[in-house]
């Protein structure tokens, strides 16, 4: 089986990402970063129990130190009782470049020349780094300064197409977990749980 490195964070892009690598017969090894979001033993604990039974264990890297003085509600949860988040509080600045430039790292150290994502075309506000040409333009970039190259076969997909592909694959979805503003259950009204509920309505799994 060949082995590609898989970006993922126990969400239902990656997860359904990592399901289609056994499918083709990849053998995905995911890595997690740990970049300080209040989330990250959720997100961690559900990643061990989502992967495909034929990927590699799944290896947590802590980068959390890059981040530390950012106001992000993605890494200072607010209370939601009490406080009001707007997507703007949401941004984590240059996240995104970030692991891509972490990634081409990790994956060249360990004899890897394939970097696999789940990231799709987002149109939430401040995610001008998860768009299709923001991804299209890394991959120019490490063209030109290394071997490592990355695949993010949802680039141009809607959060419904992943949840369709998702079906079709058997991923656990229910036991997926991405909400950007509460750390152990999903809020439901982040940018994130809102995608999520309206895709899973497009399927017929929720009514």
């Amino acid at each position: 089986m060949k082995r590609v490195l898989l970006l993922a964070s126990g969400g239902l892009d990656s997860t359904t990402v990592a399901y289609q690598l056994v499918e083709k017969g990849c053998f995905p090894k995911p890595i997690f970063f740990d970049y300080g979001q209040h989330c990250v033993d959720t997100e961690w604990e559900r990643l061990l129990e989502v992967m495909p039974a034929h990927a590699e264990a799944p290896e947590r890297i802590d980068i959390s130190g890059v981040f530390k003085g950012s106001k992000s509600r993605l890494l200072n949860e607010a209370d939601l009782w009490a406080e009001r988040v707007s997507d703007d509080d949401l941004y984590v600045p240059y996240r995104t470049m970030f692991f891509f430039s972490a990634a081409a790292a990790r994956a060249q150290s360990v004899g890897v020349s394939e970097v696999y994502t789940g990231f799709i075309n987002s149109n939430h506000a401040k995610e001008i780094d998860c768009s299709a040409d923001f991804l299209n333009g890394l991959d120019a970039l490490t063209e030109n300064i290394g071997p490592v190259r990355f695949s993010s076969p949802f680039r141009y997909s809607s959060k419904a197409d992943v949840a369709l592909e998702a079906l079709r694959l058997d991923v656990p979805i229910g036991r997926t977990f991405s909400c950007q503003a509460a750390s152990k259950l999903p809020c439901g009204a982040c940018p994130n749980c809102v995608e999520r509920l309206t895709a899973l309505r497009a399927t017929g799994l929720l009514a």
